[in-house]
């Protein structure tokens, strides 16, 4: 059911056997998989899905390469309600552990807004993460080209920059170092560094041995038409060519809601055993939140992993059912 702040009363006084943090690949995924194996799920999407500002999908096994991110995404939620799923637009709060069950509060509507606590034996994080861009002035330019030809992942979309002029946007040298990998693809790039660093000698010195460029002027801006990046305009008002371009400037995690968790954490990463289990028996973690590959298929996976492990962890502890008469 499509709860809203009309209707979501009955849920808040029944313990849920998951709730799902997320509504993206991930977090639709692992729904489908609980409803499938007759369990009570929550699905609670904030609406900030990476895949939704996917424009096109170009690696998805068996679906056209032009279709867009939130085309799977409302599909995804029409299977899950079609199993009879609860699904609710909020943002999670905080989580609270209270033993055997934990209370999940959130916030209901950015105006009016509403408070309410749901709780459930198990969760899964699979809030994901939001790429950073470059600041500018006018960050509407960037808007009109982020998605399109510049792109923010090198394995998603390394394929789409071969033997072209591409610009790879870092803001630290640890970010920079993307610039090797992309070498593969092609050997025409340049590093700008948007002034947020200084490059040392050593990363100076691998780029000027490939014949990889270095461009330290901050960014004015991008210019291009139809969504496609054409090059830049530096402050100086230099302008610099490109054909496409990659955003290495890290990622804000969603799930502050864990604060208060000790989690194993490799990075900003979630550590997660095989079926996507964290240091807590009762959290799972997929997708962008957890230690592995930032690809919607394998978020997809994650999910049905970890909605696999917690039926497995549910029907243990239940008494199997038993012939009618």
């Amino acid at each position: 059911m499509k709860l809203t702040k009309q209707n979501l009363q009955p849920a808040t006084e029944k313990i849920y056997d998951t709730i799902v943090v997320g509504g993206g690949a991930g977090g639709l995924s692992a729904g489908v998989y609980l409803q499938r194996y007759l369990l009570n799920t929550l699905i609670i999407d904030k609406g900030k899905a990476r895949s939704f500002w996917m424009i096109e999908l170009h690696n998805y096994l068996g679906l056209p390469p032009d279709t867009p991110g939130r085309s799977v995404l409302r599909q995804g939620k029409e299977h899950f309600l079609s199993l009879g799923g609860d699904l609710l637009d909020a943002y999670v709060e905080e989580v609270i552990d209270e033993g055997e069950t934990f209370a999940v509060k959130v916030k209901v509507g950015r105006n009016n807004s509403q408070y309410h606590t749901f709780r459930t034996k198990y969760l899964i994080a699979a809030s994901g993460i939001i790429d950073y861009l470059p600041v500018l002035e006018n960050m509407r330019n960037v808007y009109d080209y982020a998605g399109h030809n510049l792109h923010v992942c090198l394995i998603c979309d390394g394929y789409e920059m071969t033997d072209k002029k591409v610009g790879v946007f870092a803001s630290s040298a640890g970010n920079a170092e993307v610039v090797f990998p992309v070498g593969w693809f092609t050997g025409e790039i340049t590093l700008f560094t948007q002034g947020l660093f200084e490059v040392n000698d050593d990363l100076r010195n691998r780029l000027e041995v490939l014949g990889y460029k270095i461009e330290e002027t901050p960014v004015e801006q991008f210019i291009g038409e139809d969504h496609q990046m054409t090059g830049v305009e530096l402050t100086d008002g230099r302008v610099v060519e490109l054909e496409t371009g990659l955003i290495s400037m890290g990622s804000q995690y969603h799930a502050t809601y864990l604060n208060k968790f000790d989690l194993e954490k490799q990075g900003g990463n979630l550590v997660t055993d095989k079926m996507a289990r964290t240091s807590h028996p009762r959290i799972f973690a997929i997708g962008d939140l957890k230690v592995g590959l930032n690809q919607v298929v394998i978020a997809a996976a994650d999910g049905a992993l970890a909605a696999t492990q917690i039926w497995r962890d549910i029907r243990r502890s239940t008494p199997p059912k038993t012939p009618t008469k």
